[in-house]
């Protein structure tokens, strides 16, 4: 797993939408700081659509990883409009990236 090539893959797919640092400020996306251990649905002062609140799981390298392949297969409903990351190893190092720079 690559953190730098996972930053590479944030800023290419993700951060139009989304930041990553305490107090950022959210976007189409909500903000990710403290992502991992997290219910969906719950970061503070975003709109959340239904069914990313009642989802009802934790956000973790496994369930992560599963989002990521297809959000709208994973949450039906969600509003993310993002198509997946196909590939395995891009998932592993956008994770990477994001348990590093969430925390």
């Amino acid at each position: 797993m690559s953190v730098e090539n996972g930053k590479k893959i944030f800023v290419r797919s993700c951060s139009q939408c989304h930041t990553v640092e305490a107090g950022g400020k959210h976007k189409t996306g909500p903000n990710l700081h403290g992502l991992f251990g997290r219910s969906t649905g719950q970061a503070a002062g975003f709109q959340y659509t239904d069914a990313n609140k009642s989802k009802g799981i934790i956000w973790g390298e496994d369930t992560l990883d599963t989002y990521l392949i297809n959000p709208k297969k994973y949450i039906p409903g969600t509003k993310m409009v993002f198509a997946g990351l196909k590939k395995e190893k891009e998932r592993k190092d956008l994770i990477a990236y994001l348990k590093d720079a969430t925390s």
